[in-house]
């Protein structure tokens, strides 16, 4: 962990942004009392677009009262 004056922050700020590496931290000061922290970010991962109907036929079995009321909820049901 590093830790500079806002003022050197302010002067260096696209040089520090650059140098950080993944968990990587910066702590930014003013009058010795830390006021910001700069931390690296991992960059999003893309993901594939969702295709519809993609498990169409992969349910083999479904109960015949796979949708009727439980027992257990019966009284909340009335």
């Amino acid at each position: 962990m590093t830790t500079i004056s806002i003022e050197e922050a302010q002067a260096k700020l696209p040089d520090l942004i650059h140098r950080l590496h993944s968990g990587d931290e910066v702590v930014i000061t003013e009058n010795d009392q830390p006021v910001a922290r700069l931390v690296h970010t991992a960059a999003e991962t893309l993901l594939k677009p969702r295709q519809p109907g993609i498990l169409r036929g992969s349910v083999v079995y479904m109960a015949p009262d796979f949708d009727a009321p439980l027992e257990d909820f019966r009284e909340y049901m009335e």
